[in-house]
C-alpha cells in the first residue's frame, strides 16, 4: 500500500455511503499538506487547534456536519481528520488548485452545487457560508464569491491579498494581487479584498478541472478564479462580512491567533 493511501476508516465509510445519491449541496474544505508559502499549513496548530479543524468546525455553525467533507491528498491530513471525527475523502496529489481538488472529489459525490470554504479561514463566519449558500440556491447555474471592504491601505499593499473590481451589478471584471483600482499616481481610494467562500455548480467545476494547466493569468496571478474568467465564464461577487483572516504565511500566524482570542472562539464549543 502507498504511503498516502488511507485507511478504511468511519470518515472513509461515509464517505462510500454518500455516494449513492446525490445531495442538493455538499460543503467541501480544500486540505494540501504542500503548500508552497506555508507547509503543512492544514495541520499548524492554532492555540492548541489545527488549522483544518477550527475551519471545519466554523463550517458546522452553518450547516449540519454530515454536509461537510475535507477534501486532501494527504495521509497525514486524512488521519487526523478521521480521528476528530470530521468526514474526509481522498483526492489525487496532483491537482493544480483547490477547485481541482473540488472537482475531484465531486467526481465521487455527486451534489447539485458545491459550496468552496478555504481550509486556512479559521474565524470564517458562518452567516457568510449561508449567504453564499443562498445566493447560490437564488441564482442556480452561477459562480458565486464573496468579497468585502478593504479598510486598510497595510491590506490594499499586501500582495498576499487578491484585490478585485466588478462591474456594477456585482459580476468580476478582473482579480490581481496587485493594488487596484488606484490612481495614477497610486493612491488607495477604495478597494474590495476577496473572500474565499464560492458556490461552483457541477457543470462550470467540471469544465474548469478539464483544463490540464492552469490559464495564463491564473498563472501569472496565482488566483484561480481567474480561470473561469478566462474561458468566459461569468462570477457574481457578493459583500461578505469583513472578519476573515486567512493563514497564507508564517506571518499570519499571530494575527489569526489574535482574531480568534478577540471573537472568543479559543475552545470549539
Amino acid at each position: 500500500m502507498a504511503d498516502n493511501a488511507p485507511r478504511l476508516t468511519e470518515s472513509r465509510v461515509e464517505t462510500k455511503r454518500h455516494m449513492s445519491s446525490k445531495a442538493d449541496y455538499l460543503v467541501v474544505i480544500p486540505a494540501r499538506y504542500e503548500s508552497g508559502r506555508l507547509p503543512g499549513k492544514p495541520l499548524i496548530e492554532l492555540l492548541g487547534v489545527p488549522l483544518v479543524h477550527r475551519t471545519w468546525h466554523r463550517c458546522t455553525q452553518a450547516v449540519p456536519a454530515e454536509r461537510i467533507y475535507v477534501a486532501t491528498d494527504d495521509r497525514r491530513i486524512f488521519d487526523y481528520c478521521a480521528e476528530a471525527g470530521i468526514q474526509v475523502a481522498m483526492t489525487p496529489d496532483d491537482c493544480l488548485t483547490g477547485t481541482d481538488r473540488i472537482a475531484a472529489f465531486a467526481e465521487d459525490h455527486p451534489a447539485a452545487l458545491y459550496i468552496n470554504v478555504q481550509g486556512d479561514e479559521p474565524v470564517i463566519d458562518p452567516e457568510d457560508i449561508t449567504r453564499v449558500l443562498a445566493t447560490a440556491r437564488e441564482r442556480p447555474g452561477e459562480i458565486i464569491n464573496g468579497m468585502c471592504e478593504i479598510t486598510e491601505e497595510a491590506l490594499f499593499r499586501n500582495p498576499s491579498i487578491p484585490k478585485l473590481v466588478t462591474r456594477p451589478d456585482g459580476r468580476l471584471l478582473y482579480m490581481s494581487r496587485a493594488s487596484i483600482p488606484t490612481t495614477k499616481r497610486h493612491l488607495f481610494k477604495a478597494a474590495w479584498r476577496q473572500i474565499c467562500i464560492y458556490a461552483f455548480p457541477p457543470d462550470a467545476l467540471a469544465a474548469f478541472a478539464a483544463a490540464t494547466s492552469k490559464s495564463t493569468l491564473e498563472a501569472v496571478e496565482d488566483i484561480e478564479i481567474l480561470r473561469f474568467l478566462e474561458m468566459g465564464y461569468e462570477v457574481r461577487m457578493i459583500p461578505l462580512s469583513d472578519s476573515s483572516v486567512a493563514v497564507d504565511t508564517p506571518d499570519d500566524i499571530p494575527r489569526a491567533e489574535a482574531a480568534i482570542r478577540a471573537q472568543g472562539l479559543e475552545r470549539l464549543e
